[in-house]
């Protein structure tokens, strides 16, 4: 009687077992084919790269085959001319995490594997690529093999995020923690008020760990190097930098005035005290005397000089193109300074009603932590 349960559970026991080995073969079978067939681009493409245009190379090829009809997951693999992709210069799973047999790399993706592979900006390189196909531990490279020439733009691959102005020809000396940080404008575009005397200037993109470093060589940007100033006296510039195309604009900022519009002259010149302030203490205001009222309007005038010599002026005032006199309430956007037109009386402000016949102080602030504005406090 106790024999029916031993044979069952026996029977249980080998059953288990041929399931288990049934599993383990299908587990193991993980041939797969080759990509053989290369679609896109087509071999010796060239590519003059562009990447703020946002164009694109498609990527694509035929598909590989598992001998159990299951999924196959595709890389991208990039190399040298001559190279065997043993040690690939770049790779990337295709579109979808891998599934799919197509991908589609931007010009700035692009650039950036031109620069890993060593081609240097404004000049040619040579790539060859090619798709590699796995399943599991199971790993095929493609049998065929396409090359391209990519020819890279002026500027830099990987833009830093936030750039920093350090050295002994700065305001902020050779001391990397107190390095001045820039504006930021754009992606990759960064804008400075300061003042440089003689001695090293240097771009650092952190103050922290080992930063990458760049220089200003006339009107370039360029990697690596620890560049000197412009000039041999203290004078206030502009720096305007755009690694996007590896720029660099310097402009003398010559003089900041008051602007009195009514009377169509600057009141008073603003002189620079540092780190990209402006001001004048004490200085006295009277409202213009007009036939309907007391006329209060003004805004600045900067006078610049570029890398020619050419001198320029160029106003900054409000963002409306008038505007009700300041009050103790008014909100700070009022303050806020953006470039404008030279026509006297266009997006002036207007004092606040008790800086007439008084003294004022008047700070004027370019500054990268915020919006350029400036500030009226009356005596």
């Amino acid at each position: 009687m106790k024999t029916r349960p031993i044979l069952f559970l026996f029977f249980l026991f080998l059953t288990g077992i041929f399931s288990a080995c049934n599993d383990d073969d299908n587990a193991l079978d993980e041939t797969i084919t080759p990509v053989s067939n290369l679609i896109s681009p087509v071999n010796n493409a060239f590519v003059r790269l562009d990447p703020p245009s946002n164009a694109a190379v498609t990527f694509e090829w035929g598909q590989a085959r598992a001998a159990d009809g299951t999924v196959v997951l595709y890389e991208l693999v990039f190399d040298k001319e001559g190279g065997d992709f043993s040690k690939p210069v770049y790779s990337i799973a295709s579109g979808t995490n891998g599934l799919d047999n197509r991908l589609v790399l931007s010009h700035g993706d692009l650039n950036r594997i031109a620069d890993i592979a060593g081609i240097k900006s404004q000049q040619q390189g040579k790539l060859i690529w090619t798709v590699n196909a796995s399943k599991g531990l199971n790993v095929q490279k493609g049998t065929e093999t396409r090359m391209m020439t990519l020819e890279r733009p002026a500027g830099f691959s990987t833009l830093p995020p936030t750039l920093y102005l350090t050295g002994s020809g700065t305001e902020a000396g050779a001391n990397v923690s107190q390095a001045i940080q820039f504006k930021s404008i754009s992606a990759g575009v960064f804008e400075l008020y300061t003042r440089l005397s003689t001695g090293d200037v240097k771009l650092i993109d952190q103050t922290g760990g080992t930063p990458t470093t760049y220089a200003i060589d006339g009107n370039k940007l360029v990697e690596g190097t620890q560049g000197t100033s412009p000039t041999t006296t203290p004078k206030v510039y502009r720096i305007r930098l755009d690694f996007n195309n590896a720029a660099a604009t310097l402009t003398e900022i010559e003089s900041v005035g008051l602007w009195f519009a009514p009377q169509s002259k600057v009141l008073v010149a603003i002189p620079y005290v540092g780190k990209g302030v402006w001001k004048v203490e004490n200085t006295p205001i009277e409202f213009f005397q007009e036939s309907w009222g007391r006329d209060e309007r003004y805004k600045f005038r900067f006078t610049e000089k570029n890398a020619a010599g050419a001198t320029t002026q160029q106003f900054y005032g409000s963002t409306n193109s008038d505007n009700q006199r300041a009050t103790a309430s008014t909100p700070a956007a009022y303050y806020y300074l953006v470039p404008v037109t030279a026509a006297s009386y266009d997006y002036t402000y207007k004092f606040q009603t008790e800086a007439d016949k008084k003294n004022v102080d008047v700070t004027v602030r370019m500054q990268p932590d915020g919006p350029y504005t400036h500030q009226i406090t009356v005596r």
